[in-house]
């Protein structure tokens, strides 16, 4: 079978001729998948520059996909050959104290496939029944490596300690920006905002049905807040741009004893308005990736038509060129939202 692998920074190696997994070592609980779709994320990207915090090399690539099963071990129940999945990458020990309440996604030893263990980017991949969630049928299974990225939304819209009928602001309006926006939307905030400094990504934005956004590299947040919610200002912050400026313009300008939620990647950490959080009151909230229910919610979502996701979908790339797709993508910054690898 095929497989990438992310040897080292800025070296990605298409392997063509790797043994596959086979039907019949599969233990218990274990599902065979065919993979058919695998999409980057931004935080492939960090990993690939080098800037990842904690990415091991060598690691085979792709945390985000869809497949078919192909087989499944003698104690699985939920799932047969033949039907379209996709599937949570995160590796938890279930034991330590935030798996033992639930809080697996936080565990003291977890460890995310294409970052601290291999991932999906082969043509065969073996995976426990308990991480699998199945796609409804008529989904498609691009959509369905798109669940990853809208499970991140779902989890992070559930973090404020009240969503319904408040007013947001959502910073960045990348694919992960976008989809907490539409997940805000879809929860019942009262009138959702997503800023962003590029024109297109906000474009795509509205594409997706947010209805109102805001260019803060021509308008910042301070000057536009009259227009965008008159006296009532707005309760919910959610930071998805991963930059310092982006999360100080939050803490100034969000009403006072409000939710900030941290959903983006900070490759360097930012300095913090200690004023701000402490003399406001503020929640400052972390987001981490999502749990199983996450999951289920997101392909509720998508199946219902309340997620749209066609816009996000920038390129395709066959499976051998995963290395330009890399390429495309630093070429790209500004323009990339989505881009699949079609196995």
């Amino acid at each position: 079978m095929r497989r990438v692998v992310l040897e080292q920074p800025h070296k990605v190696v298409f392997c063509p001729d790797v043994e596959a997994p086979k039907a019949e070592d599969l233990k218990g609980n274990e599902i065979l998948l065919n993979i058919k779709h695998i999409g980057i994320c931004g935080s492939e990207i960090h990993s690939y520059h080098g800037t990842h915090p904690s990415t091991m090399y060598p690691v085979v690539q792709g945390h985000e996909y869809s497949g078919v099963v192909v087989a499944v071990g003698p104690a699985v129940t939920k799932f047969r050959p033949g039907q379209n999945v996709t599937c949570r990458p995160q590796l938890v020990c279930g034991q330590c104290n935030p798996c033992r309440r639930g809080q697996y996604n936080v565990c003291e030893h977890l460890k995310v496939q294409a970052f601290q263990a291999d991932g999906a980017a082969q043509d065969y991949f073996v995976v426990t029944e308990d991480r699998v969630v199945a796609l409804p049928e008529g989904m498609s299974l691009t959509y369905g490596a798109m669940v990853e990225p809208t499970a991140v939304g779902a989890h992070a819209t559930s973090r404020p300690r009240e969503l319904m009928g408040k007013n947001v602001i959502v910073s960045g309006a990348g694919t992960i920006g976008n989809l907490v926006a539409q997940f805000c939307i879809a929860r019942g905030a009262k009138k959702v905002v997503v800023t962003d400094v590029s024109d297109y990504r906000l474009g795509i934005a509205q594409e997706c049905g947010i209805r109102h956004t805001l260019n803060v590299a021509k308008t910042p947040i301070r000057e536009a807040l009259p227009a965008l919610f008159g006296d009532e200002g707005y309760q919910v912050g959610i930071e998805c741009a991963g930059v310092e400026s982006s999360l100080r313009s939050l803490m100034e300008t969000i009403e006072k004893g409000s939710d900030i939620i941290i959903v983006g990647v900070h490759a360097h950490d930012p300095a913090l308005s200690m004023f701000y959080l402490g003399e406001h009151e503020l929640y400052l909230i972390g987001s981490m990736m999502y749990r199983h229910e996450d999951y289920e919610t997101a392909v509720r979502e998508i199946a219902a038509g309340h997620i749209k996701l066609e816009p996000l979908v920038t390129k395709r790339f066959p499976f051998e060129e995963y290395a330009e797709a890399y390429n495309y993508i630093d070429a790209h910054r500004e323009t990339s939202m989505k881009v699949m690898i079609d196995l």
